[in-house]
């Protein structure tokens, strides 16, 4: 259920920010664990300092996103990195879905993200910026 709904959580409603899901493969390892490879296609209303930096006013960002499900186990493992802007700015996020220790009919999300600024001054304040909303939208996870 966890893996379905994490499948099917793009495009929708509740995250207008992203546009388009386009799957480039899926298949099955030797061991029996479904791999997806997926191109997530945003639009996100950048801070006014990075469009500045950029010459744009809105920019479409592309996400390369594989997952891959542990069906013995019933971890599944999502992570996703930029391929948009990485000269400058690269996020990778890592998503770990398994069930609770205690209470296996609930799961246990791990979010981790790092983001890079380079080549621009005021990187770290401009990480901070582009970490805010990805620290909110965890709790949405």
């Amino acid at each position: 259920m966890v893996t379905t709904a994490a499948m099917q959580k793009y495009t929708n409603p509740m995250n207008p920010s992203v546009v388009g899901v386009d799957v480039l493969d899926r298949h099955i390892d030797p061991s029996g664990k479904p791999h997806s490879h997926r191109l997530l296609s945003t639009e996100w209303g950048l801070p006014s300092i990075v469009k500045s930096l950029i010459s744009a006013a809105r920019t479409k960002i592309y996400m390369l996103e594989h997952s891959v499900v542990g069906p013995i186990k019933t971890i599944m493992e999502l992570k996703s990195s930029s391929i948009s802007f990485t000269y400058m700015v690269s996020v990778d996020e890592r998503l770990t879905y398994k069930p609770h220790p205690q209470h296996p009919e609930k799961t246990v999300l791990t979010q981790e993200a790092i983001i890079t600024v380079q080549g621009v001054s005021l990187s770290s304040h401009l990480e901070g910026l582009m970490a805010s909303p990805i620290s909110s939208n965890s709790n949405k996870g």
